[in-house]
């Protein structure tokens, strides 16, 4: 792993225009912590959400960008940042452009006022981890929930990676279409066979990396009173073992071939069967040697908050860049221990941590320590502010 020193950066203003529920935002954090406070709806994850496109992808909701546009509003919006970082202070922006005649919508991102090409862009300056409600079931939910989960872990660290995988897709799509209108046609099938096979390595090679990178420095820094658990982690999955077992030259010779044999199996069952979009994220729960979809589900949540702390230390570690993390309604189901315990390790990362929560008391120990601010409908208003 790098060792290269750690740059720790924070939004300093955050300014929304037509986003969710807000017409104009114009918001100022001073502190490492920040949380958000507010009645269920009064907009709180809104600012998650905003703060998450700065991520490649499609955001911490994965809803489409036109759903993100104020309903009142003119079908756009904006979002955008200022950085307070330890090499200066930096300005990021995207968002959804109106269409003009006989055009769609288009996703725009600016940094420093200048154009950029995508949001992959935007991993020179800063790194995004994030944990919110709906991963709560992520240990007893279908496999591919835990791919999307590893791949968001991923591209975390590689900011090409969701780049390989939606062209990895794309390549299925087509020899997918191609085995049910023209299952003859060897040459078209070869050639999309070996774009399928050089992607798809790529993909579970970069999966593996990380999961073996995330287990050992999870080894590496556990504490056995540590309030959350660490976890074991491992790939299942045909390609998986052939890249674990395989050059990558040889595995993808040999995954070309099991395309091809495949191709009746294939076109029988609809979808490409063995790839990486068949593979499975196995974790365990480290102390107890048990798989995670057994524990307990308080032993779950903790689980799963260990391994995103995990992941946001690994972030720092490979790309100098202390990641920020998003914490939606993270606190409201942890005893004062763990919460406690949670609060201390997120001060530890020496990024900015951006948090969520309906009572204002789970934030109350944080006095002095964070910016706690009341949403409501439209509006953000500080509880307590720094000097």
């Amino acid at each position: 792993m790098s060792s290269a020193p750690v740059a720790a950066s924070r939004i300093a203003r955050l300014i929304l225009q037509d986003f969710r529920t807000y017409a104009s935002l114009d918001l100022s954090v001073s502190r490492p912590l920040v949380a958000l406070v507010g009645e269920n709806g009064a907009g709180k994850t809104n600012v998650l959400e905003a703060i998450s496109l700065f991520m490649p992808g499609r955001g911490l909701r994965r809803a489409e960008l036109a759903e993100m546009a104020r309903k009142e509003g003119p079908g756009s919006f904006a979002v955008s940042v200022t950085l307070d970082a330890p090499y200066g202070e930096h300005r990021l922006g995207t968002g959804l452009e109106p269409p003009g005649e006989a055009a769609r919508a288009s996703r725009v991102c600016r940094i420093d006022g200048m154009a950029a090409s995508s949001p992959t862009a935007f991993a020179e300056y800063l790194r995004i981890v994030w944990l919110t409600p709906d991963l709560d079931a992520l240990f007893r939910g279908p496999a591919g929930d835990r791919r999307r989960f590893l791949d968001r872990l991923v591209l975390a660290v590689d900011a090409e990676h969701g780049t390989r995988v939606n062209a990895l897709e794309r390549a299925l799509r087509s020899r997918n279409r191609v085995l049910e209108e023209n299952p003859d046609d060897r040459l078209w099938l070869d050639a999309l066979e070996r774009e399928v096979a050089e992607l798809a390595i790529a993909v579970a090679a970069a999966r593996r990396e990380t999961v073996e990178r995330l287990a050992s420095l999870i080894l590496e820094t556990r504490e056995e009173d540590s309030p959350f658990p660490f976890a074991t982690m491992g790939l299942e999955g045909d390609l998986d073992t052939l890249v674990a077992t395989l050059p990558a030259v040889d595995a993808e010779d040999r995954y070309r071939a099991i395309l091809r044999d495949y191709r009746p199996r294939d076109r029988a069952a609809g979808r490409t069967l063995v790839g990486p979009q068949a593979s499975d994220l196995l974790v365990r729960h480290g102390p107890k040697d048990i798989p995670a979809n057994t524990a307990s589900t308080g032993e779950q949540k903790a689980l799963l908050i260990g391994l995103v702390l995990a992941h946001a230390r690994l972030v720092a570690s490979m790309s100098g860049i202390a990641p920020f993390v998003l914490l939606d309604e993270v606190a409201a189901h942890l005893d004062p221990r763990r919460r406690a315990g949670l609060f201390a390790a997120l001060e530890s990362l020496g990024g900015q941590v951006w948090m969520t929560g309906a009572d204002p008391s789970l934030f109350a120990e944080l006095q002095g320590r964070a910016d706690v601010l009341q949403v409501s409908p439209g509006v953000i208003e500080p509880i307590t502010r720094a000097e």
